[in-house]
C-alpha cells in the first residue's frame, strides 16, 4: 500500500492536468527529450514516445506529460489549461538522434504570441538513424498522438482548439493524427513536408486538405528533402519552394538522407521553420500571392487576392492564414518571395519597363536602392520584338523606402543595343493594400558605360 502510495505522489510531481488552481509549482527537474544512441538503435526497442508540456506558467521548465497523468491529476496540479488552445509540435526525421535544436525557440514562439498549451512530442528514438525505417514508423506515433488527444477532450479540450504543426517527416505524423479524426482537428501546419517516400503516396498515408479543418503547408526544398506537390488548403512557396536566398546549392545533398552528414546540408529544407517563426515573432508581415505558377507570378501577371481569396494570406497564426472565402480552397499554390537573413520578411516590387523599339536585343540591370543602404538588382533581356517588360522583385524594404534606382545597359559592345530609350520605368507595390500610387520616371537615354541614376521623391 505504501508502495503504490509513493508511485501516486510521484506522478502528482511530474504530471500536469486540466484544471488550473494553483500559481504553486513543485519544484522538480525539468523534463527534455530523450537522446538515442546507435546501440540502443541496434537492439531494436519499440518506439518511445513522450510529451513535454511548455505554457506561460512554466515557459522555461518543460513538464513531463502523459495520458497517466490527466487520468490521476486532473484537479491537482497547475500547467495544463483545457479552456485554452493547444499546440502540438511534431519533429521529424533525426538522421542523428539528438534533440532538434529549434524545438525552444518554436514553443517559445507560440508562447510569446498567445496564451497556450504547447505539447512538444518527442519521438526522437524512432525518428533516428535509417530514413526508411523511420517511414515505418510514422503512423504508430501519430496513433500514440491521437490516444493523448482523445484524453485530452475527455477532460475538457475541444478537437477544434488542437493545432498540430509538423516539421519535415513529423507533418506527415501530424496529417495521420487528422486522419484518424477523421479531419475534425482544428488546424495542421506543415513546415516543408517530407518529400522522399510520399511524393506519389496516397493521400490517406500523407497529408492532405481532408486532415483538419484548414490545413496548411509551407514548402522550401521541394526539389530535395521536401515534397513538390501542393498538400493544403493552402501552400505557400517560397521562393518557388527550392533554393533559397543564403543556402548553398549541392545536388550531393539528395543522397546524403540516410547519413548523418546530411545535417549540415538541409539550409533550403528548414528555412520553412525558421520563416515560420519569423511570422510568429511579429518582424514583418510574409504576404503571399496567389498563381498558377512561379514564372507568371514573378513576370507580374499576378498582383491581387481579392477575387480569388477577398484578402491575401499570410504566414502566421491568422484564422486559416488571413483568407476570407468560403468554402476554403483545396491545393491552392500562393508565392511569396524572401530575403537571405532573418526575419526573411521582403515586400514586392512590380518593376515594369516600357522601351522604344529596339533594332538589337539587350541587356539591362535595374538596382532599387534604399536609404538603408539595402539593394535588389534585377536584370533584364530586352528583344526587338516586345517593348513592355515586367518582373517582380523581392525588397527589404516597402515602396516608400525606396531612396532612388539605378539602371545600367550591360550588353555586350559587339552584337547588342548600344543605346536603349525607356519610354518609362515604374516600381509598384503588390498586392497594393496602402494605395500607394506607382513611382515613375519618363523619357531615360541610356548607353554602354556609366549608370543612370534617379534619385525619387517621396509621396507617401
Amino acid at each position: 500500500m505504501a508502495w503504490k502510495l509513493i508511485q501516486f505522489c510521484t506522478l502528482l510531481l511530474l504530471c500536469t492536468s486540466s484544471v488550473i488552481v494553483s500559481k504553486e509549482v513543485h519544484r522538480t527537474k525539468c523534463a527534455d527529450f530523450n537522446n538515442t544512441t546507435w546501440r540502443e538503435y541496434k537492439q531494436g526497442t519499440k518506439v518511445r514516445v513522450q510529451y513535454l508540456l511548455l505554457t506561460r506558467q512554466n515557459a522555461n521548465c518543460a513538464s513531463l506529460f502523459s495520458q497517466d497523468c490527466l487520468n490521476h491529476t486532473q484537479q491537482h496540479t497547475a500547467f495544463f489549461n483545457s479552456s485554452l488552445p493547444t499546440k502540438v509540435i511534431i519533429h521529424g526525421y533525426r538522421a542523428m538522434g539528438n534533440k532538434p535544436s529549434w524545438v525552444n525557440a518554436l514553443a517559445q514562439a507560440f508562447l510569446q504570441s498567445e496564451d497556450v498549451n504547447v505539447l512538444v512530442v518527442d519521438w526522437v528514438f524512432g525518428a533516428s538513424f535509417a530514413y526508411n525505417l523511420v517511414v515505418e514508423n510514422y503512423k504508430e506515433v501519430a496513433v500514440r498522438i491521437s490516444h493523448l488527444i482523445n484524453q485530452l477532450t475527455t477532460y475538457g479540450s475541444t478537437q477544434e482548439s488542437i493545432h498540430l504543426i509538423g516539421v519535415s517527416l513529423g507533418a506527415h505524423v501530424a496529417g495521420f493524427v487528422g486522419t484518424l479524426f477523421e479531419g475534425k482537428i482544428g488546424r495542421i501546419t506543415g513546415l516543408d513536408p517530407a518529400g522522399p517516400m510520399f511524393k506519389n503516396a496516397d493521400p490517406y498515408d500523407r497529408l492532405d486538405p481532408a486532415d483538419a479543418i484548414f490545413v496548411e503547408a509551407i514548402h522550401s526544398d521541394s526539389d530535395y528533402f521536401g515534397i513538390s506537390i501542393p498538400v493544403g488548403h493552402l501552400d505557400f512557396f517560397l521562393n518557388d519552394g527550392m533554393d533559397q536566398k543564403g543556402c548553398a546549392r549541392s545536388r550531393l545533398a539528395s543522397i546524403l538522407i540516410y547519413f548523418p552528414v546530411y545535417g549540415y546540408m538541409i539550409c533550403d529544407h528548414m528555412r520553412a521553420l525558421h520563416v515560420y517563426l519569423s511570422a510568429l515573432n511579429g518582424s514583418c508581415a510574409l504576404t503571399a500571392l496567389p498563381c498558377s505558377g512561379y514564372e507568371e507570378f514573378l513576370s507580374g501577371r499576378c498582383t491581387t487576392c481579392e477575387e480569388t481569396f477577398g484578402s491575401c494570406p499570410q504566414i502566421g497564426l491568422l484564422k486559416n492564414s488571413g483568407i476570407t472565402m468560403s468554402p476554403l480552397p483545396k491545393h491552392q499554390k500562393v508565392y511569396l518571395l524572401t530575403t537571405s537573413e532573418a526575419p526573411y520578411c521582403a515586400q514586392h516590387i512590380l518593376v515594369e519597363l516600357k522601351v522604344s523599339p529596339l533594332r538589337k536585343s539587350a541587356e539591362v540591370q535595374v538596382t532599387l536602392i534604399s536609404l538603408n543602404g539595402a539593394e535588389t538588382e534585377q536584370k533584364f533581356s530586352l528583344q526587338t520584338d516586345k517593348t513592355t517588360y515586367k518582373k517582380v522583385v523581392g525588397h527589404p524594404v516597402c515602396l516608400c523606402k525606396i531612396d532612388s534606382i539605378e539602371v545600367k545597359n550591360t550588353g555586350a559592345w559587339f552584337y547588342r543595343q548600344g543605346h536603349i530609350l525607356f519610354e518609362s520605368i515604374c516600381i509598384s507595390e503588390i498586392p497594393n493594400k496602402r494605395g500607394i500610387s506607382p513611382l515613375c520616371v519618363e523619357n531615360i537615354n541610356i548607353g554602354r558605360g556609366a549608370p543612370w541614376l534617379y534619385d525619387f521623391v517621396q509621396v507617401c
